[in-house]
């Protein structure tokens, strides 16, 4: 059978959409299947946990929920009457010890300058040890108006970076416990973004190699790098037994996803008018072939 121009033209035509759909498909699975990219991707940051370090009854709570905060501010203050007394007491207890250790050391001292005949060596001996033990006491005393005081200046808790106050929950009234926390703070410097990607991916992922984080909120890209790829993930399917034994799943389903791997991403610089907020979502690109 002989073909025409126009057949020839409308073979050669869709021999041509045909390439191309082809291609495009190929093209298409490549960067889906194994370019460096994720929309799997969220905004994390550094939370500090505000603990106080001694124990009471919260007096005062100057800071609001969400409210931006300096390091040194002032978070919430313990009630402090309790410590001031304790203060007073160990100044007290100082000044006793101290008494003390003057009379101890000004009858040592007689006794040292007494001739033998009327202060025998076991006197000398007697009088020495409780001079030491007074001047043990006094030092004791002393150490003891050093914790006074730090209990009070800790009493006052302060922000220890720059951050944001999150999801406040401590009021005036509340009884607050030493080592306990009791107020999150985000440190507004420490953003970061962790992308998970598929592990048919990682082989184009390298540590140092440049990345562009979008925000699901939009706005301008963000630049970053890879700083570190996690090396391990949990094994769903193989837990420890009581006994220690691997529990290995017996049902093999047909359908095998891709793991992801986290795949931390150090921004290179933190945005000033862009709002950024732990737990969002992003898009996360590796830009492959570029110093």
């Amino acid at each position: 059978m002989k073909l025409n121009g126009p057949a020839v033209l409308r073979v050669l035509a869709t021999a041509l959409l045909l390439t191309g759909a082809i291609a495009l498909g190929y093209s298409l699975w490549q960067h889906y299947m194994y370019s460096p990219w994720t929309r799997d991707g969220r905004v994390r940051a550094d939370v500090v946990n505000i603990a106080p370090d001694v124990s009471g009854l919260v007096s005062r709570v100057p800071v609001r929920d969400n409210q931006e905060v300096r390091k040194g501010d002032l978070l919430f203050v313990i009630d402090q009457e309790r410590f001031r007394q304790a203060l007073a007491q160990a100044q007290a207890q100082v000044q006793a010890r101290k008494a003390e250790l003057d009379m101890r050391h000004r009858q040592a001292m007689r006794r040292m300058n007494l001739d033998s005949a009327v202060v025998s060596s076991e006197s000398r001996e007697d009088i020495g040890a409780q001079e030491k033990q007074a001047r043990a006491n006094y030092d004791a005393s002393l150490a003891a108006l050093d914790t006074a005081r730090l209990n009070l200046h800790r009493s006052e808790v302060y922000a220890p970076v720059d951050g944001y106050v999150t999801n406040l929950n401590l009021h005036a009234g509340d009884y607050v416990s030493a080592g306990a926390a009791r107020m999150a703070l985000i440190d507004k410097h420490s953003y970061w973004v962790y992308g998970y990607f598929e592990e048919t991916k990682l082989p184009n992922v390298r540590v140092g190699a440049r990345a562009e984080v979008r925000l699901l909120s939009g706005g301008k890209p963000l630049a970053g790098h890879v700083e570190s790829i996690a090396r391990g993930i949990a094994d769903r399917d193989n837990p420890t037994t009581a006994n220690l034994l691997a529990d290995v799943n017996p049902v093999f389903t047909w359908i095998r996803l891709a793991q992801r791997i986290p795949v931390r991403i150090r921004l290179d610089t933190q945005p000033g008018d862009l709002l950024l907020a732990m737990g969002t979502t992003c898009t996360v690109t590796i830009i492959r072939n570029r110093p």
